[in-house]
């Protein structure tokens, strides 16, 4: 039987639309033919329940949502944060008990800290005189005559290994916008220092310095003139290589030419001690940037149902986000820093998981979201500028909007990154890049490293799914 059907004619001209493996589109190509790839995957992993929420948060329950996030995004961008003083954290913190030392990230006992965090809690301890040797120190702690908490319970933010006691100096960071305050310890410096997991005596030492001498000096100085505008510290900073977290020496110059003459014009004992230590430590910026951050966004999270995230934070055991509004911990393992590079003969094995309170830097446009300012965080994600260029575009990929005041030079001067959404980052399953030190697992020797930590998934699942429920 013959058939009347015309035979079928192939196009001359192929151009195709790709989706799914890129191995497809470059066959395409390889024959001569155009071929554009649209990068795609499954929502959520497929996970079904991840997946309905995320229909409902998306959809039907999207409209006030997407009206929180604007206004969380505005006091993001609108804050502008003001060092004003130095304090005492039994003055100023607030609901710092007589016998509590505050640690990063979420709550945790005694029992689960990491070995870093307990040599900290040690040095604190005994810089509180309540003991003499880490070993009373760690029975003191355990017995319970010592109370740990949250340091981000109390408005405050402390990096790496940080713990605070009471009679600890903290920064007074203040953002007039929304009339909110947030504190942060003066950072230690280089080397043998709390911060960094030590409890050996020079460290102990340090922390004594901070309260008699350099916290006392430093507030004379910030209060004999104007505050400090932080984020325009910050802002010049980025173009300067920068990216405020993993690398300040930009800002803390910046800062010390702001003290500089008012330290000069001091008749306080130790404002000559002072200078020397501010100019031997280049990380001096970097808790003033947290504190900053903090003020921000305890503004900004008070604005209820939004998918931003406002809180993240880890104390070397978790790894902890929160959301506007909401006073839950959603937590996950914390991860270990990749992209390392490690001093000496130390490595991965040496390595304890990712710890301290800094990655609230990354929530403000600076860290990880800034990559692409820094060459020399370039050397930690790939080695090329391109690669810090590609960091950045991947936490844009699930922000909400671009900062009007940190600019990037190697994007057009575009504004980095600001609002990490929930939703975005479970449907994606791209997590937030934090730019971070490395302290050794074990040893109590201080950082050996530093790298980029990629923020655990699941946190932020178990975040989308409470924020679908209280939605409904």
């Amino acid at each position: 039987m013959e058939s009347n059907s015309e035979p079928i004619a192939l196009p001359d001209d192929v151009r195709a639309v790709n989706v799914g493996l890129a191995a497809f589109g470059e066959a395409v190509r390889a024959q001569g033919a155009e071929a554009v790839d649209v990068e795609w995957s499954i929502p959520a992993g497929g996970d079904r329940e991840l997946v309905d929420a995320l229909g409902r948060l998306y959809g039907p329950r999207s409209a006030p949502i997407d009206q929180a996030n604007e206004e969380v995004l505005r006091r993001i961008d609108e804050s502008a944060p003001l060092l004003v003083g130095v304090g005492a954290a039994a003055d100023d913190v607030p609901e710092m008990g007589e016998r509590t030392i505050l640690h990063p990230g979420p709550p945790l006992p005694w029992e689960e800290l990491c070995d870093p965090l307990r040599r900290s809690v040690h040095a604190a301890v005994i810089a509180e005189g309540w003991a003499e040797t880490p070993q009373e120190a760690g029975k003191l702690v355990a017995s319970g005559e010592v109370e740990l908490d949250a340091a981000n319970h109390h408005d405050t933010v402390l990096p790496m290994a940080t713990t605070l006691g009471p009679s600890a100096r903290v920064l007074l960071v203040e953002s007039p916008q929304g009339d909110r305050r947030a504190f942060a310890p003066i950072n230690q410096g280089p080397g043998d220092q709390q911060w960094l997991g030590v409890d050996r005596p020079e460290a102990v030492e340090r922390l004594v310095f901070l309260r008699d001498v350099a916290g006392p000096v430093l507030d004379a100085a910030i209060r004999a003139g104007d505050p400090l505008d932080v984020f325009s510290i910050a802002a010049q900073a980025l173009q300067m290589g920068d990216d405020a977290h993993m690398r300040s020496q930009a800002a803390t110059n910046l800062t010390i030419r702001f003290l500089l003459p008012r330290l000069l014009r001091l008749e306080e004992p130790g404002a000559a001690e002072v200078g020397t230590f501010l100019s031997q430590n280049h990380l001096f910026f970097l808790t003033m940037g947290m504190a900053a951050a903090k003020a921000t966004m305890l503004w900004a999270g008070e604005v209820e149902g939004s998918s931003v995230v406002t809180g993240m934070a880890r104390n070397g055991t978790t790894f902890g986000v929160r959301l506007p509004g909401v006073d839950e911990w959603f937590t996950a393992p914390a991860p270990p820093v990749e992209d390392a590079l490690f001093h000496g003969d130390y490595g991965p094995e040496d390595a304890a998981p990712d710890i301290g309170d800094s990655a609230i830097l990354e929530l403000v446009g600076l860290g990880g979201a800034a990559a692409a300012a820094s060459p020399a965080v370039a050397a930690f994600v790939g080695g090329t500028m391109a690669d810090a260029v590609a960091a950045t575009e991947e936490i844009a990929r699930i922000s909400l909007g671009k900062s009007s005041r940190f600019k990037l030079p190697y994007l057009g001067f575009r504004g980095s990154p600001l609002g990490v959404d929930v939703r975005r980052v479970v449907e994606l399953e791209i997590t937030p890049s934090i730019n971070t030190g490395i302290l050794h697992a074990s040893e109590g020797t201080g950082q050996i490293g530093a790298g980029v930590a990629h923020a655990p998934v699941e946190c932020f699942r178990r975040a989308l799914l409470a924020l679908d429920a209280a939605s409904a």
